[in-house]
């Protein structure tokens, strides 16, 4: 099976990336400290999902928590974009992140019903399928393929740090067109929208910007999905105007107000959830559809998020 998926991936990707890829993932996947970017990866560490439970179990919060966990919302987030394709004004983006399949079933189910009522010009995947960081991935596309059922298309996704390129071909065969440091064109009529999207930058940092960047032509109106919101600078500086994220899931488990105690990221904790602005790019964090670690939320509802592009 591994030497067919690798055989897959090559071809998709190229002899080259994909035994690099391939390779990074076996020395690094699954480390609690070292590499990304940041020094500590606090999914990693084998005793806090412990550690947590007990936490909320003695603070009389753990059942409020697990049933937070299964509330997702739909969050509506208005978009302005100057020099926006008039055949784009109302387009509308469905932004599913960070579902943590196997972890999450709750959170699943609420998730494909409420999609079922929504209506959307395309669907963007920004990562974190898998509930863990390393190990098998079956689970998590079996729930991608009950959950695909219920998107229509076009649907497009990257990656994010807990998911393995491995589930790339199964991704696709699900008409999950994945962007790995690739460019999509979304055309209506004569109007183009170009549609970006980068290979892991948090912990792999396997991303290529540039390489993204080179494929818009000058002067043309560009989004971007990265999983993380942590490459925010080098996003502005290659002209996109739109960035499209997840990874922090709003901090998770929050003090009242809904601030965070961790993000787990290294940005600035105004780009942690919601929308911010870096320059001349705008960008949406969003808190995610399920969770890490533990199926558990306080004062931090999961989202799925609706974009809607108007013309400035």
């Amino acid at each position: 099976m591994d030497e067919e998926i690798t055989g897959l991936l090559e071809r998709r990707l190229g002899r080259a990336y994909a035994r690099q890829r391939l390779g990074i993932e076996r020395d690094l996947e699954g480390r609690a400290f070292g590499h990304g970017l940041n020094f500590f990866h606090i999914e990693n560490w084998y005793s806090m999902p412990w550690a947590i439970r007990l936490g909320l179990q003695v603070t009389g919060l753990y059942r409020r928590a697990r049933r937070n966990a299964e509330h997702v919302q739909v969050q509506l987030n208005p978009v302005a974009l100057r020099d926006l394709p008039a055949a784009f004004d109302g387009f509308a983006i469905l932004q599913i992140s960070d579902l943590h399949v196997e972890l999450n079933p709750g959170a699943m189910r609420r998730v494909a019903s409420l999609v079922d009522d929504l209506e959307y010009d395309l669907c963007v995947l920004t990562g974190d399928y898998r509930a863990k960081t390393y190990g098998p991935y079956e689970a998590a596309l079996d729930g991608l393929r009950q959950l695909c059922g219920h998107l229509r298309g076009p649907v497009y996704g990257v990656l994010g740090n807990h998911d393995t390129i491995r589930m790339v071909p199964a991704l696709e065969a699900m008409g999950v067109k994945m962007l790995l440091n690739e460019c999509a064109v979304l055309a209506r009529g004569e109007e183009r929208l170009y549609l970006g999207g980068i290979d892991d930058a948090h912990y792999y940092r396997v991303d290529n910007i540039e390489k993204v960047a080179a494929q818009i032509p000058d002067g043309e109106v560009a989004i971007l999905l990265s999983h993380t919101p942590e490459i925010y600078r080098q996003a502005a500086s290659a002209g996109f105007r739109l960035m499209l994220s997840g990874h922090t899931h709003g901090g998770q488990l929050c003090l009242p107000g809904g601030i965070p105690v961790t993000l787990d990221a290294v940005l600035p904790r105004r780009m942690g959830a919601g929308p911010w602005h870096y320059g001349d790019i705008l960008g949406y964090t969003t808190r995610g559809a399920g969770s890490c670690i533990l199926p558990v939320r306080l004062n931090c509802p999961p989202e799925i998020v609706l974009h809607r592009l108007t013309r400035a």
